[in-house]
């Protein structure tokens, strides 16, 4: 039952972080780890960055 509760606490706060834009760095740390585990994860200040550039693009630093 604490593991079920445990699990859906972790799932809610995903969710939210997905709703306002927080990217989930521990879901791309082990998808290099499954997928590219020769490659070496970006840090997390690179992976924010990157994130931001690819959510926001050239509209960074403008109003419209």
């Amino acid at each position: 039952m604490l593991d079920e509760i445990g699990r859906a606490g972790r799932y809610l706060t995903q969710s939210f972080r997905l709703m306002v834009g927080v990217p989930d760095y521990g879901s791309y740390v082990a998808h290099m780890k499954a997928t590219h585990p020769d490659q070496a994860p970006m840090s997390y200040e690179a992976f924010f960055r990157e994130r931001q550039a690819a959510r926001y693009g050239a509209r960074m630093g403008r109003c419209c």
